[in-house]
């Protein structure tokens, strides 16, 4: 039998978690602009130039007005950019 089939077989790993970034409330505030969007991120090096995606978890305060397009929220940082009186789209 090939060595393949031999050994067990174990979890999952995910081909695009590499791929996605991750981005606290916090960090969005000390950007210069108000529409953020991944290219703004990545000029900004907050995250690498290498990402295709981010996620902004919550984690900190906003405290200004921000528009984000194309980026993933959680639950909570959706509520909290709303909250701030930004939209998400």
């Amino acid at each position: 039998m090939p060595l393949q089939r031999r050994l067990p077989k174990r979890g999952f790993k995910s081909l695009t978690k590499a791929d996605t970034a991750h981005v606290r409330t916090s960090e969005l505030n000390d950007l210069p602009v108000d529409t953020i969007d991944l290219l703004v991120l990545k000029q900004a090096n907050v995250i690498s130039g290498n990402a295709l995606a981010a996620k902004v978890f919550l984690s900190g305060e906003i405290t200004k007005k921000l528009n984000l397009t194309g980026l993933l929220l959680t639950k909570g940082a959706r509520a909290a950019v709303e909250a701030a009186g930004g939209k998400v789209a």
